[in-house]
């Protein structure tokens, strides 16, 4: 078995409606945000359809690779919510009423409204642990190094917060950002001379285009704040030196 990357993390979006354009996903963003906070960085994240077979194998290949592997979308009420099912697939085990989803669950309806379409909501593989939801009960749950979660992002972000302490992080990685009025074109290879300098800070141009002017932001990624702080200088000196005129667009 390959060995798990240390303090990282794939995100699994499940869903028809996600890869139609029916939703917008604002999930993958805020899970990147809060890991890297907690210092696991996202190494990977996929998109698949309520496809058992797809979902068995992006999760295999993901808890394999990775330390840990959060999964939004499709544990809801209806036919098509086969996340649990398909991840007790992966695990190899079945899938169930979990005794204390289900006490909980029947617990909070009035009674007569814990409807068998509900009940599917307390369905856990086999040996699962429960992520708590305090906004609408319905959990998620733990298998090993696989997070489930529900894909509605307020259910999501109280799942999230509940699995959060359970993980092992390294340092969180900072960022610092310099924009530019010039092409790319122009500074490339001097910003890879930079890049040679700094092998410790992750550094990435991205091309933008605002109220009719043609520039980059230069993204400065890594642990270190002080060499992040080297880094973004050298290029400052860089691209002044070139009849640019850098500013600074944030500092984490």
């Amino acid at each position: 078995m390959t060995e798990r990357q240390p303090h990282s993390a794939a995100i699994l979006l499940i869903g028809d409606e996600i890869l139609s354009g029916r939703t917008q996903d604002t999930n993958l963003a805020y899970i990147s945000k809060k890991l890297n906070e907690a210092g696991v960085q996202v190494r990977e994240a996929r998109v698949v359809a309520d496809i058992e077979a797809e979902i068995v194998t992006a999760v295999n290949a993901l808890r394999a690779r990775y330390a840990y592997v959060f999964t939004t979308g499709g544990i809801g009420p209806t036919h098509d919510d086969i996340t649990a099912d398909s991840i007790a697939a992966a695990f190899g085990v079945r899938c169930d009423y979990h005794p204390d989803a289900y006490a909980m669950m029947e617990a909070d309806y009035p009674p007569g409204e814990f409807t068998d379409a509900r009940k599917r909501m307390a369905r856990t593989p086999v040996g699962a642990s429960l992520i708590p939801n305090p906004v609408s009960k319905a959990p998620g749950f733990r298998v090993e190094n696989v997070f489930v979660m529900a894909g509605i992002p307020r259910v999501m972000h109280v799942m999230l917060e509940g699995a959060l302490p359970l993980l092992e992080g390294g340092r969180p990685v900072l960022s610092r950002t310099i924009g530019v009025h010039l092409p790319e074109g122009k500074f490339g290879t001097a910003l890879g001379e930079v890049q040679v300098k700094f092998p410790d800070v992750g550094i990435g141009s991205y091309p933008f285009l605002r109220d009719g002017r043609y520039g980059a932001s230069l993204v400065f990624r890594g642990e270190d704040a002080a060499r992040l702080d080297e880094a973004a200088d050298a290029v400052r000196v860089m691209l002044s030196g070139i009849g640019g005129d850098p500013f600074d667009e944030n500092t984490a």
